[in-house]
């Protein structure tokens, strides 16, 4: 007879929407879980902390399902039932306005273990973000929490709100939007002056963060003029009047600016980051993924044959010297000869794996690189790299008089993606700021995913910002108008010129 080992739920706060503001612990659990049920509100991104064999299951819709919560409750029992690893992912803190308390209660009452992984909840997070500190010595020495669902303004409530209207200096009411009128009405009924400062931070957090600023007496017609949806939580109380001293995050140099990442995502994540830190609301949209080619190791020339090696990219690096080591092989392979790396990344992951390289080109461009090595005339050059590599430098490498072995070691693939139609539909409406390309094929396949769009009209009212002169030329050859060239083959120096660009 089999018996089944309970497994375990970790009902986790994911924080209010900016990604990082998860903690250490609740990244962990999605590491090792085997099933995420997650909310519908949250940044899905998240989702990548999990290993590949993750069931990941979206918690119904509480505007359409009214069982929501009976139906999540039944699924955490019955996936911990079978000894899975279950992670609950909620918006914000599981126990604030989050029912968190509830499943907890469903899987206590049925012997099931559970952790419960603490979130930054949105009434301290969002009010951050808008440069709003719920508590300061001068301003403000207490503080509640109250929700402003149409439930906790009927005559029944078990909310006071004769007693909340005056009895603490802020109050953070949560998913009160629709119920403003209301609330406000309560709270100035019952002896809170008109004229106390009120915010309103609709998805805090995230680059589309808005605030919207009153009083007690006008709050309900700004909100209205503008026609803000919720989500959004609103903070009653004159710490709402220190948000131009404070504010931060929406002065960011490239807050709200949607900025379209093409490059393959494997090595997107370090501009996605810069870009982010800067205020950008990034769309990840990969149109290459760079595949080592299926060559066997021991058909791969070794070091110790040139006089140079040239490497043009981290690719190159990582590739090259993986086969390498299967060899037997390392860093003592290169002693003999010279080491030439294309852009200061190239240089870098060198130095990653203990080769400092001998020669640095000024420009990332293949003429440049080819012009500016010395002696290369009889001398015998390796040259392992992308199988699409333009022909510029080992041909003029070749007419200096240099035997060149041009090895092709991997490929970039154009990659498949469901949200082509939503992205184009976004370009040709002007809802995209900026398309970034980093090498000549993100833009050979980035324009191929949209077959039934002439290439010069997609991008007719986006700016376009580019690494490196040959991928400028592979956008002007479709007829494209390229507004941002990096001065230097950079992630850094692109985000640079993009913050140029806006500013100047």
């Amino acid at each position: 007879m089999s018996t089944t080992h309970t497994g375990i739920v970790y009902i986790v706060g994911a924080g209010p929407g900016d990604k990082k503001l998860i903690t250490l612990k609740g990244v962990e659990c999605l590491q090792q879980a085997d099933v995420v049920i997650y909310d519908l509100l949250l940044n899905d991104t998240l989702l990548e902390h999990c290993p590949a064999h993750t069931e990941k299951i979206k918690a119904p819709d509480p505007r359409i399902r009214a069982t929501r919560q009976t139906e999540i409750n039944h699924l955490l029992v019955k996936y911990a039932k079978t000894g899975k690893t279950v992670v609950r992912l909620k918006g914000g803190d599981p126990y604030i306005f989050g029912r968190g308390g509830e499943e907890a209660m469903a899987l206590s009452e049925e012997g099931i273990p559970f952790e419960i992984v603490p979130g930054v909840t949105s009434a301290i997070a969002a009010s951050a973000y808008a440069g709003i500190p719920v508590t300061h010595r001068d301003y403000a020495s207490s503080v509640a929490f109250v929700t402003g669902h149409s439930a906790a303004l009927h005559s029944n409530s078990n909310i006071n709100w004769k007693s909340l209207a005056t009895a603490v200096d802020t109050l953070v009411v949560y998913m009160g939007v629709a119920h403003l009128p209301q609330i406000v009405e309560r709270l100035t009924t019952h002896g809170r002056d008109a004229q106390t400062p009120v915010s309103l931070v609709r998805v805090g957090t995230t680059p589309q963060q808005i605030v919207v600023q009153g009083t007690l007496a006008d709050i309900v017609e700004k909100v209205e003029e503008i026609q803000l949806k919720s989500p959004a939580i609103i903070v009653i109380g004159e710490v709402n009047t220190l948000r131009q001293q404070l504010r931060w995050f929406d002065t960011k140099p490239l807050f709200g600016k949607r900025i379209l990442v093409t490059r393959a995502r494997a090595q997107a994540s370090g501009f996605v980051n810069i870009l982010e830190e800067n205020g950008a609301d990034v769309i990840q949209f990969p149109t290459i993924e760079v595949r080592p080619l299926d060559i066997d190791s021991t058909n791969i020339p070794t070091p110790e044959k040139y006089d140079w090696v040239i490497f043009t990219s981290v690719n190159a690096v990582e590739i090259y010297y993986k086969h390498i080591q299967e060899k037997g092989m390392d860093t003592r392979a290169f002693s003999g000869c010279n080491i030439c790396a294309v852009g200061p990344k190239t240089v870098a992951e060198l130095k990653n794996v203990g080769i400092n390289p001998d020669f640095v080109p000024s420009q990332s461009s293949g003429r440049v690189v080819a012009a500016e090595i010395d002696g290369v005339n009889g001398k015998n050059i390796l040259l392992p790299r992308a199988k699409i590599g333009t022909p510029d430098l080992p041909q003029i490498l070749r007419e200096r008089g240099a035997h060149v072995d041009d090895v092709s070691i991997y490929d970039t693939v154009r990659v498949e993606n469901e949200r082509s139609e939503v992205i184009a539909k976004d370009l040709l409406n002007g809802e995209i700021d900026f398309v970034t390309f980093t090498s000549s094929s993100t833009v050979t396949n980035f324009l191929e995913m949209f077959p039934e769009h002439n290439a010069t009209d997609l991008l007719a009212i986006v700016n376009v910002a580019v690494i490196g002169p040959s991928t400028k030329a592979t956008v002007v050859k479709h007829k494209i108008r390229v507004d941002v060239v990096a001065k230097d083959a950079t992630i850094e120096s692109l985000t640079e010129g993009i913050i140029a660009a806006f500013h100047d």
